[in-house]
């Protein structure tokens, strides 16, 4: 009963803290544009094979920065650039609450390819949520070249810094925020 408690508090913290996907200042928008392109020339550069996916995808989201932390209850927060045809077209942010057994903390990056652009607009609807079921390919080195897209999207991780313990059950929820708003 404890677990749920927290899981509950943990959950309730992440959705009121806003989890907005725009930097609040310019010099935010600055460093998270070249955190953005250095994680997606750390892709590119260890996973030569992956240039079909960003060539041939209608869109991908980039999240450069992501914590993930937790003892039992865990979270994690991290926030992105969505691209349609290469093309930057908003912002993102990724909040996950997971509950099980977990421990410790550690950094990594996220890339999301969307197939096609019902996919794409999928993702930029409202508060879009990949379930427990979703798998993602950790980046290596020719790791892309047997990967595909399940589902529409093919998710990409490399694990920056940490250690982490995780065998939990969770999901992860994204907001987006066209680039013209702010």
């Amino acid at each position: 009963m404890r677990n749920w408690v927290g899981f509950i508090i943990i959950s309730s913290a992440m959705a009121a803290s806003g989890c907005a996907a725009v930097p609040k200042t310019h010099e935010g928008k600055v460093v998270l544009s070249a955190e953005v392109q250095e994680a997606i020339l750390l892709f590119r550069t260890k996973d030569p094979s992956l240039r079909r996916f960003f060539e041939r995808s209608y869109g991908y989201a980039v999240m450069p920065k992501v914590f993930k932390g937790g003892i039992v209850v865990g979270g994690a927060h991290g926030k992105g650039h969505v691209f349609q045809r290469g093309s930057m077209v908003g912002f993102c942010s990724l909040s996950q609450a997971t509950l099980g057994f977990t421990f410790g903390g550690e950094f990594f990056r996220e890339i999301i390819f969307f197939q096609d652009k019902g996919d794409l607009d999928k993702f930029k609807s409202e508060e879009y949520t990949f379930s427990a079921q979703v798998s993602a390919v950790a980046l290596q080195a020719g790791a892309a070249a047997k990967a595909d897209y399940k589902q529409g999207m093919l998710v990409i991780i490399s694990t920056d810094a940490g250690l982490m313990v995780d065998a939990s059950v969770g999901g992860q929820k994204f907001r987006y925020s066209p680039r013209s708003l702010r």
